[in-house]
């Protein structure tokens, strides 16, 4: 199992090529379209409804690019579906809607949401829904997240899957109620090998810690997030194998 050359060439538009001055919204369907039409990489984000279908979605709530509210967990696939997308004629797609559009042409990197909303143990439904979506799919893909867990759950439900860890230097206060012992085990990617990863994908103004400079001196692919200009991309690539951007076109 290793990351798909493809991944470290183009690069990868963070949830779809979106812009809303033109009406593609972040994870919307116009916004995957535009990013394989210029032949960037697709970074996405994957939740999962009510009834256990994968959504392309990133909060776990509705309301910041919705008209909605409430969670996205407690809506099923069929009612996510007839959600527009603010600012565009775009509805919350499923993965298998993605699937079919993208249809291989260029590499798709899929990040599993967190689920136990603290990094602990998941159920691997989420996880098991994308395996099953994934099945048969012949075009390159990946799956990641920030929560060893799902990605331990990933290897469970596709062993065969590339998965990597999403990652970084765990500094802002929002990740300090995980407790100093977690967070060190995080910055220090100690599971990285446990749970069968293949490449990481690294904070961009992380990208001199220590722990991925060990990884980058086994070969292994270190892909960062998320650049928002040339000066940034010019700084990561010093380190990163390859970029997930957005707001400029690299």
């Amino acid at each position: 199992m290793s990351l798909h050359p493809s991944f470290l060439a183009a690069p990868i538009a963070h949830r779809g090529l979106h812009d809303l001055s033109e009406g593609r919204p972040e994870n919307g369907l116009s916004a995957v379209r535009a990013a394989v039409d210029a032949g960037y990489g697709l970074e996405l984000d994957l939740q999962i409804s009510a009834d256990g279908v994968a959504m392309v979605f990133h909060d776990y709530e509705l309301d910041r690019v919705t008209g909605e509210s409430g969670q996205v967990k407690r809506r099923s696939a069929a009612e996510l579906g007839q959600i527009t997308l603010t600012g565009s004629d775009d509805r919350i797609p499923r993965l298998s809607e993605v699937l079919e559009l993208v249809d291989g042409r260029v590499p798709m990197l899929l990040e599993i949401k967190e689920q136990s909303r603290f990094m602990g143990p998941v159920d691997g439904g989420l996880e098991r829904a994308v395996a099953a979506e994934l099945r048969g799919y012949g075009g390159p893909v990946a799956v990641m997240s920030f929560n060893p867990a799902s990605v331990a759950a990933l290897a469970a439900a596709a062993p065969d899957l590339p998965r990597g860890l999403t990652s970084g230097s765990y500094d802002d206060p929002e990740w300090a109620p995980l407790g100093a012992a977690v967070l060190d085990r995080f910055r220090a990617l100690r599971d990285f090998d446990e749970t069968g990863s293949c490449f990481i994908s690294h904070y961009h103004e992380d990208l001199a810690d220590p722990a991925v400079a060990a990884l980058k001196a086994r070969g292994v692919p270190v892909l960062c997030w998320t650049i928002r200009s040339p000066e940034a991309e010019a700084a990561a690539r010093r380190i990163a194998d390859n970029i997930t951007f957005e707001g400029y076109l690299p």
